[in-house]
């Protein structure tokens, strides 16, 4: 029995050590990809607001000033995960994943408001072409520029949305979304260029337009990352499916008869959460004891290793 006590203890020591890592390589790859996605976005920005004044185009100028918020997105990451890779302490029991939530809600928020700029400065533009005001033709490297920022910012997006869904990064996923509302506002950005540019004067309305339908799906997206950041901040369920599929794994334990008090919940990228587990009222604390150990594990092996789970045990009585 000492034996396999001491078996037991050296598997939960090596469990910590490899949650440790694992965190610690999580945030060494998300602070990486920001890294890269803050140097990316520092050339481009400098690269389109000389594009944008070489090429007479204000659609390029104001998608550089666009891309000035992915650089101040970038910088609220690189804050977030300095504070998610600190262990728990004293202060911090549950550790610092709410971090996360936190600063996936500020990029959420921050898309929203560079959604509304892209927007209302479409819809002034398009309120004065239609009022008579022509709106100045742009030259081709503008053009060019808009070009190479869509090719550009869609790669990075696909880059980031890849490693933030191998690390299970809301935030990296959300910043994601800053590189592709970019690439979506250069996009509007080469329509009016290239409509201004090959189809003639009336035609440069399709820079505007393009602007405010960009603005709304970038609205959408965001709106849907500050709902979920906001739902994990108030600590709301997960949903029905995934509480059902946990309760499958619990129920598949050899020796727990029954449950009950099921209690999850996010922080984060991994979860906290806590249950009842009934076992046969005639075992002793050691059996009790291994039962509510296996139950652990297996909860473990299905949420993640960093999990934090309470496992309470009562007497199964038999009705």
């Amino acid at each position: 029995m000492i034996e396999q006590q001491q078996i037991f203890k050296t598997i939960i020591r090596l469990l910590y050590m490899q949650e440790a890592l694992s965190t610690l390589e999580r945030s060494e790859k998300g602070v990486r990809v920001t890294y890269i996605g803050l140097l990316v976005n520092i050339v481009l920005t400098i690269f389109k607001f000389i594009a944008g004044i070489l090429g007479q185009s204000t659609a390029m100028i104001a998608d550089s000033i666009h891309s000035i918020s992915d650089t101040a997105s970038d910088i609220v990451v690189l804050l977030g995960f300095q504070y998610v890779k600190k262990p728990v302490d004293d202060s911090h029991n549950y550790g610092h994943g709410k971090i996360e939530t936190l600063s996936t809600a500020i990029v959420g928020i921050m898309l929203i408001l560079v959604a509304l700029f892209i927007l209302f400065s479409g819809g002034e533009k398009l309120l004065k072409s239609l009022q008579g005001e022509i709106i100045p033709k742009p030259e081709f490297i503008a053009l060019y520029a808009a070009i190479i920022s869509i090719i550009v910012k869609e790669s990075m997006y696909r880059y980031t949305v890849n490693v933030g869904r191998a690390i299970n990064s809301s935030l990296i996923i959300a910043n994601a979304w800053h590189h592709r509302s970019d690439a979506f506002s250069s996009i509007g950005t080469m329509v009016g260029i290239g409509g201004a540019i090959f189809l003639g004067e009336k035609w440069r309305i399709l820079d505007p337009i393009a602007a405010i339908f960009v603005s709304i799906l970038i609205i959408k997206v965001a709106i849907e990352i500050l709902r979920d950041s906001v739902n994990e901040l108030i600590e709301t369920s997960v949903d029905d499916e995934k509480k059902k599929e946990l309760l499958d794994v619990i129920s598949n334990v050899s020796g727990v008869e029954d449950f009950h008090k099921l209690r999850i919940r996010h922080i984060g990228h991994y979860y906290s959460m806590s249950i009842h587990i009934l076992v046969e009222k005639s075992l002793n604390i050691v059996e009790a004891h291994q039962i509510s150990d296996r139950v652990e594990g297996e909860i473990r092996n299905f949420l993640g290793h960093e999990t934090i789970i309470t496992v309470h045990i009562e007497p199964y009585q038999k009705e």
